[in-house]
């Protein structure tokens, strides 16, 4: 997987071990058939992801829109404020970005905010990022041996890419998942085939992920997350619009405008950055003491200790809104939406997962 990570152009392919296991048989997709219209040849479920892997385009352009409505009521230090309006919007709300790409060392991704705009821009070895609301930038020059580099990601808050947002639905791909297809969809006007990913175990709140695949050039051109039992999806992330035609030369050129505050980091801060990132890509990352997850695939639960002094007591003070809830393994606040539940416990964890209240419970007195 590091290679999709460190190549940006990989980004739009399927890892091909996501493949793999379909067509290994844990979901049988071999002999699942898309019942496409008469406009699209039919493939099967195996055929489509082997399409997407080996996808290959020379540039695309396009609109992305980020959607989502999870049910979640309004919490108090979240829902108010410039910071609390970009965090909701992630939860009930939509962002939209635009999006470039010519190649491994020409791509631009642009997030339209109600704050303003962020963008990252990657030309050869010249790197921007900049954000109009403080009319700054940053200049990067990556060096002759990060040909393949990938240019800091923007901030939290950014729409994902439909690439990714499939990269995390296929990597849910084991035998507790059932892969269909639905046959031909229409995503941005163009025609699409649909794969469908149902996770086997009911005690999921998750009901399908829909993933909209470009019949041409093989792309991801949207997923969609339903809950159990909805009609429309919970969450959304597709391209509104999307040619693939080359983007000319200046969308990848980019001057600061008047007054713009660049900053450029030294030779020796890039090494640092560089050398800090080779270190924890070489380490996996251990987690937090007192984190587990309890139980498997779609219904696990991640149980993990709240955090203490200031950033606890911002935490309580979002939690103190949230209903009061108790049993056998104790007393907390419960979150509930369409998809996740999460238990804040008063003895200090809290536990998350995209499950019923009753399996967070049930991990609690564990």
């Amino acid at each position: 997987m590091s290679v999709f990570r460190s190549r940006p152009a990989l980004r739009w392919l399927v890892p091909a071990a996501a493949a793999a296991v379909v067509i290994g048989g844990g979901a049988a997709a071999g002999t699942i058939v898309a019942n496409a219209e008469p406009s699209l040849p039919e493939r099967s479920a195996a055929q489509l992801l082997v399409d997407v892997q080996n996808a290959k385009v020379d540039g695309l352009s396009g609109t992305v829109v980020q959607t989502a409505d999870l049910g979640l009521p309004s919490l108090p230090g979240l829902s108010g404020g410039a910071g609390g309006t970009e965090i909701m919007k992630l939860v009930a709300g939509s962002n939209t970005a635009r999006v470039w790409y010519a190649g491994e060392d020409k791509a631009r991704l642009a997030l339209m905010g109600t704050l303003g705009e962020t963008d990252v821009i990657r030309n050869g070895s010249d790197v921007w990022l900049w954000r109009s609301a403080d009319s700054s930038a940053t200049h990067f020059t990556l060096p002759a041996d990060a040909k393949d580099a990938k240019p800091a990601p923007l901030p939290t808050g950014v729409p994902s890419s439909p690439q990714e947002a499939a990269d995390a639905a296929l990597a849910a791909i084991d035998p507790s998942t059932a892969v269909s297809t639905t046959g031909a969809a229409k995503v941005a006007g163009r025609n699409a085939y649909e794969l469908v990913l149902t996770p086997r175990d009911t005690a999921s709140l998750v009901g399908q992920v829909r993933l909209a695949i470009d019949a041409e050039h093989h792309v991801p051109l949207g997923v969609d997350v339903y809950a159990k039992g909805a009609n429309d999806p919970a969450f959304r992330v597709a391209f509104q619009q999307v040619t693939f035609e080359v983007p000319d030369a200046e969308q990848f050129t980019f001057n600061p405008p008047p007054g713009t505050k660049v900053n450029t980091p030294s030779k020796a801060d890039l090494a640092k950055k560089r050398a800090e990132a080779e270190r924890g890509a070489a380490h996996k990352p251990e987690a937090p003491e007192g984190t587990k997850v309890v139980g498997e695939g779609w219904t696990s639960v991640l149980v993990a200790k709240l955090p203490a002094g200031g950033e606890r007591s911002q935490l309580d003070a979002v939690t103190g809104a949230l209903p009061k809830v108790s049993g056998t393994w104790g007393s907390g606040h419960l979150l509930s939406s369409a998809l996740f539940s999460a238990l804040v416990t008063d003895d200090g964890r809290v536990l998350v997962g995209a499950v019923a209240p009753e399996k967070l419970y049930e991990a609690a007195g564990k």
